[in-house]
């Protein structure tokens, strides 16, 4: 014959019947929680660190009308981690007005570069070629490469986010 305790309450449980049940809520609570951080995990995407605004350097050192890829440092948040990373722009800089473009072509994403003998930046992959001004010359690429917001501070660039372009 088992023996019954008394709660609190004076009603008898059972040892077993309490034991069982805190173990499924326990096991419940545990779930519960894996299941919410593993769905984040999963279903979110690295993204910058807020504030997108970076200091991408020295503006004095750039010459006017002609095309500069720059190197910099960008922090984005994965998970709990921030990552440091180094990412380039391609930066123009004409009378009162400076553009910075993304360093990936619109088509597929391939890293093109300036070909000054052609004064179009040039992708190797597949063969899209872009003015100065980022418009598409001949094409598989449909529209314009991305422009960076930016903005100067004294004789600093800082680059905000990325601008998707709209196909002209």
């Amino acid at each position: 014959m088992q023996k019954q305790q008394a709660d609190c309450t004076g009603t008898s449980v059972e040892r077993r019947s309490f034991l069982g049940g805190a173990i499924c809520a326990l096991t419940s609570l545990i779930g519960g929680t894996l299941a919410v951080f593993g769905g984040k995990y999963l279903l979110g995407t690295p993204h910058e660190v807020s504030g997108a605004w970076v200091d991408a350097g020295e503006i004095s050192n750039l010459q006017g009308g002609s095309p500069h890829e720059i190197t910099f440092e960008k922090s984005r948040s994965d998970g709990w981690k921030i990552h440091n990373e180094r990412a380039t722009a391609w930066v123009i800089l004409n009378n009162s007005s400076i553009t910075a473009f993304s360093p990936l072509c619109t088509h597929l994403g391939c890293a093109y570069g300036w070909q000054a003998s052609q004064a179009a930046f040039v992708c190797p992959c597949h063969g899209s070629k872009f003015a100065a001004d980022g418009k598409v010359i001949s094409g598989p690429a449909r529209r314009p490469l991305d422009q960076y917001d930016v903005k100067i501070e004294g004789t600093r660039l800082w680059l905000g986010p990325l601008k998707n372009s709209q196909a002209s």
